[in-house]
């Protein structure tokens, strides 16, 4: 055994015994901002636990239910519709009642965005969404859409009124701009949700720039990208049990788990059950530590680049 396998094999034991340890704690939750929703600190992602086949996904859904996880993301565009369908296979009955169910649509005129919730209540099965997020807003000219005449967010306010959905945000990861002109435009917006992660105080920091207005506002925070879509742990710059306790340290509601497997599920669930808020001084250690090593689109390549141009294709990554 080298000594990458023997660290791998001492990694998965100590996982091991701390899912162990606390298979009988309950998933610490708290509410969703001004929403009120009571939510577990931690939600099961809706677009990695579907890469794996449909069977893959239906087994994560049920085993997050055994769990204790009580919040459930998805978009209309993840997997071409398949997430919101697993959903809808698994979260029925007496359970749909138990649960919260979050989808987004990332069309930006109001009859395309209706036309996407439609689509996600037909095939999660349900007559409304606890929450519907308008979906990956990254630059400016989406805004101008989002906002204008005709636009998506006429459907998110209309939908709201007619019951089919509960509560109202948005999503985007490139430019915390982008979330401070959305934040000031708007002021019936309920949650927020963008990176929380070790390296974004060095680049276009969402942390520094967005969260704290988010927070002054009483809206709910979902934290996503904790390892960077794979960026944090592909350049060894920290642990995925790290990554999650710095996000989860931070001022957030809920951490969107990119869990793709159900081993790396129970592990993230072991890791926020043992959660214990890091001090300011192991923050302060820790970011002098990332900040020595590769930061910006190197890491985050979903943020806009320091030159501008086009941004990189998105796909949501591996593992948060």
């Amino acid at each position: 055994m080298n000594r990458r396998q023997f660290l791998q094999a001492t990694s998965s034991a100590v996982l091991a015994a701390e899912f162990a340890a606390y298979g009988d704690t309950p998933i610490p939750t708290g509410k969703l901002g001004k929403t009120g929703l009571q939510v577990t600190r931690i939600t099961l992602g809706g677009a990695h636990m579907r890469y794996g086949g449909e069977e893959n996904a239906l087994k994560m859904i049920r085993r997050a239910l055994d769990l204790g996880i009580n919040f459930f993301d998805s978009a209309r565009k993840y997997n071409d519709g398949e997430s919101d369908a697993c959903y809808g296979k698994v979260i029925t009955g007496s359970i749909r009642q138990k649960v919260f169910l979050m989808s987004k649509a990332e069309l930006r005129t109001r009859d395309e965005a209706m036309g996407q919730l439609e689509g996600t209540l037909r095939a999660m099965k349900t007559d409304y969404l606890d929450l519907w997020q308008c979906h990956e807003v990254v630059t400016q000219a989406e805004v101008d859409k989002i906002l204008g005449p005709g636009g998506s967010l006429e459907a998110f306010v209309q939908a709201k009124k007619q019951g089919k959905v509960r509560h109202i945000g948005f999503t985007g990861h490139a430019d915390p701009e982008v979330h401070q002109r959305l934040l000031a435009s708007f002021d019936g917006w309920e949650t927020v949700q963008h990176p929380v992660n070790l390296v974004d105080p060095h680049y276009l920091s969402f942390i520094q720039n967005v969260l704290p207005k988010v927070r002054a506002k009483g809206l709910g925070l979902l934290a996503m990208k904790c390892n960077a879509m794979g960026g944090i742990g592909k350049n060894k710059i920290a642990t995925y049990a790290e990554c999650l306790r710095f996000t989860l340290s931070q001022d957030i509601d809920t951490v969107v788990s990119g869990a793709t497997t159900v081993e790396e599920l129970e592990q993230n669930v072991a890791t926020v059950k043992a959660f214990h808020k890091m001090t300011p001084q192991e923050q302060s250690d820790l970011l002098t530590r990332t900040k020595n090593g590769p930061v910006g689109v190197s890491v985050e390549n979903y943020k806009k680049a320091p030159t501008g141009g086009a941004l990189p294709a998105h796909r949501d990554g591996e593992r948060g």
